[in-house]
């Protein structure tokens, strides 16, 4: 608990100390509106998953607040205010942040102070602007639809889709031109978590960071999901696995290699997948003799469920699996959804990734001619 006398205190102490103090912070906040002296404000720091945890607490004093600690690196905090809807975001990092917010728009609030927070407020600003333009289309889009307005419709869905793209590009820019900002490593944290850019993309602009920003929790995070996705990119080899058979015996991936082989991740519980099979059932009757191998990889957590699927949908070809449902074998694949397919050429090297239907064929067709 920290309060206005532990706020005197650290102010003292920083001005005295301030050649030999390392990684001090201190958080002075104003809050307007509606607001007693007995209300809470918590300061909670994102955790691994980007969700807020409880890191410290204090009381509003004539609508101010005080923070102050020590932190080694700059880091996603969250301020709440009890009763209020809604939390201030902050970058908290050495040196001192000042927060101007009124309790019934936290949204809205004015973070400064450090160069962290420049560039985080920098962010927002740009940020904003498409989302207002993003709130006018939705807008018109209603209209639109209202009146049956087909022709509009479809004008705004092109504008639409031509707003996200610039807010892919904006984001990409923003991250090119700050390589030191924390919110950088954050923005490209979630474009690789997404996978909505291509992992040597996501490659490239975190090798653009600074190496203070890539040594980060968040830094090392991005690290650990692009290692993740190159080891399955296409134009990789396919890391080799091996499981249990239906029947007990241990089978490799490499062990099955075909001229083409599709690794397919499936399971009893997944619909897409059962509904996806017989696609798969007519393909491999179509190929197999040309060189087509399939290795089915079962997500399912019991064995009964596993074979009783493998009989029913007609699956005749290899299967695998741990009964662990997302363990690791889909981790070493970065799969995190099913279902989700490899296709291997010869060597073993991804040449495709996650086709279904029509498109599935087409390839395999290509491949075997």
């Amino acid at each position: 608990m920290k309060n206005v006398l532990s706020l005197i205190v650290f102010v003292l102490l920083l001005a005295s100390c301030q050649d030999n103090r390392q990684g001090g912070y201190m958080i002075a906040g104003t809050l307007q509106g509606d607001i007693s002296d007995t209300t809470k404000v918590y300061l909670r720091r994102s955790d691994e998953n980007l969700q807020p945890a409880e890191t410290d607490s204090t009381t509003i004093t004539g609508g101010e607040f005080s923070f102050s600690g020590e932190i080694l690196e700059p880091r996603l905090y969250y301020i709440f205010i009890e009763g209020a809807r809604g939390a201030i975001p902050l970058i908290l990092e050495e040196g001192e942040v000042e927060v101007k917010a009124h309790v019934d728009s936290l949204n809205a609030a004015v973070v400064s102070g450090t160069p962290q927070n420049t560039a985080y407020r920098n962010f927002l600003e740009g940020s904003r602007e498409l989302a207002r333009r993003g709130n006018s289309i939705n807008n018109e889009m209603r209209t639109a639809m209202a009146s049956q307005d087909t022709a509009n419709m479809s004008s705004l869905r092109d504008e639409y889709f031509e707003l996200q793209q610039a807010g892919m590009n904006y984001e990409k820019e923003f991250v090119t031109n700050n390589p030191d900002a924390m919110i950088s490593a954050l923005v490209l944290n979630r474009m690789a978590q997404s996978k909505a850019v291509p992992a040597p993309e996501i490659e490239e602009l975190y090798g653009g960071l600074t190496e203070r920003i890539r040594q980060t929790d968040v830094g090392m995070g991005i690290r650990s999901t692009l290692d993740a996705a190159l080891r399955t990119a296409i134009g990789s080899r396919a890391p080799d696995f091996s499981a249990p058979t239906p029947t007990g015996e241990s089978l490799s991936l490499n062990e099955v290699l075909g001229k083409v082989t599709l690794v397919d991740f499936w399971a009893a519980w997944c619909r897409p997948c059962r509904a996806e099979n017989p696609n798969i059932v007519r393909i491999y009757d179509k190929y197999k003799d040309k060189g087509l191998s399939i290795l089915g990889v079962s997500l399912d957590r019991t064995e009964a469920d596993w074979k009783k699927a493998i009989e029913d949908d007609g699956l005749r070809w290899h299967h695998v699996s741990r009964l662990q449902y997302f363990g690791e074998i889909a981790k070493l694949y970065n799969v995190t959804g099913i279902p989700a397919s490899f296709i291997l050429d010869e060597n073993g090297v991804i040449v495709a990734k996650n086709l279904r239907g029509e498109a599935l064929e087409a390839k395999i067709a290509e491949l075997l001619p």
